[in-house]
């Protein structure tokens, strides 16, 4: 039976013991779902500040890193369609080589960038791309590359991979990324979502769910009711005028790393269409083989082998928060030394995806044994500390495990 909560009741559950410790959201949002459809929605707090709007399970947040499971699931389905492949050098698809300085006989492919092992890194930058540059100029500067891994042999977390993988799927398409992950994912799934709003409808953009810091000023999406004035990161001289975009020569303009627009209820439609198999309410989305692909992990912790934390990621590096990770598909609970990624605390090794982002914290998780999930989202939680059971924080620690 679908259950609601009252108004403060989520607030003071996420509460940590600890008064010393403490953190409330400005809002938080959970959503319980098994395969047939939503069974909890808990909701407390405020969308906007400014209007004191109350936050609702229907609300468009900038979902952070769950985005690249989201764009994952794009890409197999250009795979089901033979449009790509994930095991074939993708320079043949950009028009440029894409090669490690060092190893230049080793290929990059779909599957090396979606399970962050092509050896590319973020210290050159991966968002800030304008609307007239090319990605391609990013992968000059050496610091784009681990010197010290070749492709293939070592897990670090980068999100420089996904706007790579967005332009090599604007390639195979000749469609805006935004544009064809509405196609492929968001309108076969009914999910009113975009990536860098440009592609929402009025109505959706009007209910944004703006980002705030530790002092509660806005840090994204702050739009007063309707689309800001350039979705993009504006050309070098200001302007934004979307017909310049050109297939694949800048695949971060929609942000698939992080930029995805879409509520806790999309999230949950998300997480059912994993715990069925590709298939939801009756409607196909991929192939139960494609799912498979997907969560299956790609690569496993061992000392030596890749990084347990991701490196761009305020300075404070959280190690043991990855430790399995399949293609954009994390995998929790991972019984080695060295791993902290059990925030449920129960040993249940759930797939999905975390995201954390500009005071946001996020998760998409589910138990495929059980036929059971949770989608979640806290705002304005920039320092939240660390859980005691994970290397979580402690506010995705109670919103994992709320009764």
């Amino acid at each position: 039976m679908l259950r609601s909560l009252s108004f403060c009741s989520l607030t003071a559950i996420l509460l940590v013991a600890n008064v010393a410790d403490a953190v409330q959201p400005t809002a938080a949002v959970r959503v319980a779902f098994d395969r047939n459809g939503i069974t909890a929605v808990r909701a407390d707090g405020v969308a906007d500040k400014n209007t004191a709007r109350r936050i609702t399970a229907d609300d468009p947040v900038r979902i952070a890193s769950i985005s690249k499971l989201v764009t994952a699931i794009g890409v197999m389905r250009l795979v089901e369609e033979g449009k790509l492949d994930l095991d074939a050098d993708v320079s043949e698809l950009l028009g440029w080589q894409l090669r490690h300085p060092a190893h230049p006989h080793i290929p990059i492919t779909l599957r090396l960038l979606l399970s962050h092992r092509s050896s590319l890194t973020d210290a050159a930058g991966y968002y800030a791309v304008p609307l007239d540059g090319e990605l391609k100029d990013i992968l000059k500067d050496r610091r784009a590359w681990d010197r010290e891994h070749a492709p293939g042999t070592y897990f670090r977390y980068t999100n420089l991979n996904f706007p790579l993988v967005a332009s090599v799927m604007e390639k195979a398409t000749g469609e805006r990324f935004d544009k064809l992950m509405d196609r492929l994912v968001l309108h076969p799934l009914g999910i009113a979502g975009c990536f860098n709003w440009d592609s929402c409808d009025d109505a959706t953009a009007a209910r944004a769910v703006v980002l705030y810091d530790q002092d509660h000023k806005p840090l994204r999406d702050d739009n007063r009711g309707g689309k800001p004035a350039c979705s993009v990161v504006p050309a070098r001289n200001g302007e934004c005028d979307l017909s310049r975009w050109r297939a694949g020569s800048n695949g971060a303009l929609f942000s698939p790393q992080g930029g995805l627009r879409i509520s806790a209820n999309g999230l949950a439609k998300v997480g059912r269409m994993l715990l069925g198999d590709g298939s939801v309410d009756g409607a196909r989305i991929l192939t139960p083989a494609s799912v498979q692909t997907l969560v299956q992990p790609a690569w496993t912790y061992a000392p030596g082998n890749g990084m347990t934390y991701e490196e761009d990621d305020s300075g404070q590096p959280h190690e043991g928060f990855y430790c399995r990770y399949g293609l954009a598909v994390q995998t929790l609970a991972t019984l080695r030394e060295g791993c902290r990624d059990n925030p449920f605390g129960d040993g249940v090794a759930r797939v999905g995806h975390a995201g954390a982002a500009y005071g946001l914290l996020s998760g998409l998780w589910v138990d495929r044994d059980a036929g059971t999930g949770v989608a979640y989202f806290a705002t304005g939680v920039p320092d939240a500390p660390t859980g005691v059971r994970s290397v979580f924080s402690a506010v995705e620690e109670k919103l994992a495990r709320v009764p």
